[in-house]
């Protein structure tokens, strides 16, 4: 056999693996939202190289070198991308097979039609034909059964389109004594629980609509705002969460709410580092629902990235008091309205920071329980040093002709003892409320450790003060929360 036929079959396994190496995302789609991935491909026009050394991130001490540099400069059939880079660390599609194994036949009808093909040479192609047709046979019908298993898995899953996502959590509270505030008695071992189904559907990769299920029954900690949590009654199942949020250009998103959304849920980050891993409620800077409009508040919002780092969100609620059937909800003469503007500052640093105005036409709940106008200045820092953070937030809130002032701060250590786990504490006060003497205060430490992938265990110590003219009204607390997350 020729010589130069035998380049041709040697370069043929070797140059169809890189080619389909460097072809692995070229047609790829990048990932989608959190909800959905899209088979919908681009084609990317790949650029011919003479030198391995024309691919950026190829270096001579990758295990590959050798090759791919015999497979550029001997048989020409490796193309990089526009940028000169040969990505050979992703994965390939189906379509990136074809077009590696379309560029490697080309190099090989090359060398044959150079070489020639006489009999002996068919012979022994023939030859090494017979020899490895029991691999070639195994091997097609491991393809063969994953094509089947691959059509079952479309034919039986849920939706094209949609994930389903939950939460469980499950809290036990242990008062260290009374916490009797005149209305609320809280003496004993408590139990709470909430679940949720998040149905997340995306229809161009990009947009997000949003339905979830919520249940959940018992609470403790009520006089200084409750569990972070917990939600719920007699394990009702209700619709807490129903929106769509959509792009409008690379630099603009836009989200549509029927329930579910208001205050802090409108804005891109809270920027404190409490909320989420804190047990109680007041780890999120309460002045978010100020004058709050209730639950079944419809609403809009606009997220508008200024820069890379910069990010202005917008967020309006309506509804009327009286439910939605009650009557139906209201837009332009709504008895609750609420507005939130939020300038963050977000950068890759140590520093985040934010400032916040809230805004509120319902502001029943503060002092004196009469519907009125609030408006609440705040502002958000988090001085994060990698593994040690300072943050807090301070708050001043007009009603009804008076002021209120709230504060929260505190520090913590993120993977304290373990990787993924955060001892933090903090402590200050919470807005005054309806019925309050002056302004509830809190301090919470606590501890969120990953127990696995799925499952997160947090203890927590808690102490408040009500300040709402009870026989006790401060209150010492245990407490465990565990998170199943699926």
């Amino acid at each position: 056999m020729s010589k130069l036929l035998w380049k041709s079959l040697l370069a043929v396994p070797a140059a169809m693996g890189a080619a389909f190496a460097v072809s692995g995302t070229a047609i790829a789609a990048e990932s989608a939202s959190e909800s959905v991935v899209s088979f919908d491909q681009e084609p990317v026009q790949l650029a011919q190289i003479t030198s391995v050394s024309e691919l950026t991130d190829v270096l001579p001490s990758d295990w590959a070198f050798q090759a791919l540099q015999s497979l550029v400069e001997n048989y020409g059939c490796i193309q990089g991308y526009p940028d000169r880079t040969f990505r050979g660390q992703r994965s390939m599609t189906r379509f990136e097979f074809a077009a590696g194994l379309n560029a490697c036949l080309d190099v090989m009808a090359v060398l044959i039609s150079q070489a020639g093909l006489d009999p002996e040479d068919l012979a022994t192609i023939r030859r090494l034909q017979e020899e490895f047709q029991a691999e070639l046979a195994t091997l097609r019908g491991r393809v063969d059964a994953l094509e089947a298993e691959t059509a079952e898995l479309r034919a039986q899953q849920f939706s094209t389109t949609t994930k389903l996502r939950g939460q469980a959590d499950f809290h036990l509270g242990a008062p260290f004594d009374t916490f009797d505030t005149g209305g609320i008695v809280e003496d004993s071992v408590s139990v709470a629980s909430r679940a949720r189904l998040n149905f997340d559907t995306s229809f161009t990769g990009e947009d997000l609509l949003r339905i979830r299920l919520q249940s959940g029954d018992g609470s403790f900690l009520n006089p200084v705002g409750g569990l972070a949590n917990a939600g719920g009654d007699g394990f009702n199942v209700d619709v807490t969460n129903f929106y769509y949020s959509f792009p409008l250009g690379s630099r603009i998103n836009a989200t549509l709410s029927a329930t579910g959304l208001a205050g802090d849920d409108w804005v891109t980050s809270t920027i404190v580092p409490f909320d989420g891993p804190s047990v109680a409620d007041a780890g999120l800077p309460s002045f978010y629902s100020a004058g709050g409009v209730p639950g079944n508040a419809a609403g809009v919002g606009l997220n508008f990235a200024l820069t890379d780092s910069i990010i202005l969100d917008l967020g309006y609620n309506t509804s009327n008091v009286g439910g939605a059937t009650n009557p139906a909800i209201g837009v332009s003469a709504a008895q609750g309205q609420s507005y939130i503007a939020q300038l963050s500052f977000l950068p890759e640093g140590f520093l985040n920071a934010g400032i916040a105005y809230v805004g509120s036409d319902n502001s029943e709940g503060f002092e004196g329980g009469a519907f009125g106008r609030t408006d609440t200045f705040a502002g958000l820092l988090n001085l994060d040093f990698g593994r040690f953070f300072v943050a807090g937030h301070a708050a001043w809130t007009d009603f009804n002709g008076g002021d209120d002032f709230s504060w929260t701060a505190g520090l913590g250590f993120n993977d304290f003892l373990m990787e993924g786990s955060q001892l933090g504490v903090y402590g200050g006060q919470l807005p005054q409320l309806a019925g309050y003497l002056d302004n509830p205060w809190i301090v919470e430490g606590y501890y969120e450790i990953p127990v696995s992938q799925f499952i997160t265990l947090t203890p927590a110590l808690i102490y408040g003060e009500a300040n709402l003219g009870g026989p006790d009204d401060t209150g010492f607390y245990g407490a465990l929360r565990m998170t199943f997350s699926f």
